[in-house]
């Protein structure tokens, strides 16, 4: 059977890279060393697919159809977005790992969207390029982290949790890393956009390293708008991939509070915990 090798928590910031030089030139360094350093991680896992859990930013969908998850099974592209450095064009998918995580949600009450083929932005498009070797096959999720209505955070932790059983479900080899892909503090449109809170990021950071996910299951979305902007509802990817591994334990790799970038970025390894 596949197994989950392990999980990331990455930002998918367009700014790191179609504003690189706007930022101080030691942030810079460490942001590009510590993508660097999830590269290298996945590559000494011996990874051979990775699901990558983004949030759709009204534009992979739109006011026409807003699913509250939903999952690529056919073609993919991206990012959207022509970003320095970032190369666009057809992603690679494990379209069988897909339709089998598809499936085994409808046994399990998880009704999932089916993007048959779907062009996407940075927030699956910046990890898949910048994570991964080219010929990785990807399974793209995206939930509803980023425009209302926004999918409750116990559902994308039991989301992360169905994606977990459906790829130890898979009958493969196949050594898999899931990464949640965005945030953390940033205010998207807003009169407070370019404020960056170090405070806030750093208890969610805290949270994934000790693999509590329940406190931020518990996070009302007004405390997270308040102090932590709009953007930081993409959390929800986080708690995705906390759910898929079971994740009782992390380690932060970096974190930068850049507010040239209006981001505060953040990057951690997830341990997978045991499983029934």
């Amino acid at each position: 059977m596949a197994e989950i090798v392990g999980g990331f928590i990455v930002p998918h910031d367009p700014l790191v890279f179609a504003a690189h030089s706007a930022a101080p030139e030691e942030q810079r360094r460490r942001v590009t060393a510590a993508f660097e350093t999830v590269r290298g991680r996945i590559a000494d896992l011996d990874a051979t697919a990775a699901v990558i859990v983004g949030a759709d930013h009204y534009l992979a969908f739109g006011p026409n159809c807003l699913p509250a998850y939903a999952i690529v099974t056919g073609e993919l592209s991206g990012p959207i977005e022509r970003l320095p450095g970032i190369p666009q064009g057809p992603i690679r998918v494990h379209r069988g790992l897909a339709k089998h995580i598809a499936q085994r949600g409808a046994e399990e009450m998880f009704d999932w969207s089916v993007a048959k083929s779907l062009n996407v932005d940075h927030s699956i498009g910046v990890p898949a390029r910048v994570c991964l070797s080219e010929d990785m096959p990807v399974i793209a999720v995206l939930v509803a982290a980023g425009v209302e209505p926004l999918i409750r955070t116990s559902r994308a932790y039991a989301l992360g949790e169905q994606i977990g059983r459906a790829v130890r479900s898979f009958d493969s080899d196949e050594r898999v890393v899931v990464i949640g892909s965005g945030g953390i503090s940033h205010w998207v449109g807003l009169p407070e956009m370019g404020q960056v809170n170090p405070q806030f990021d750093q208890m969610v950071l805290d949270c994934v390293a000790r693999g509590d996910a329940r406190t931020l299951i518990d996070l009302p979305d007004e405390y997270v708008l308040k102090n932590g902007g709009n953007g930081a509802f993409e959390i929800r990817t986080f708690l995705v991939a906390m759910g898929a591994l079971n994740a009782r334990k992390g380690e932060v790799i970096a974190y930068e509070p850049v507010r040239e970038w209006i981001t505060g970025l953040g990057f951690a390894a997830l341990e997978p915990g045991a499983t029934a």
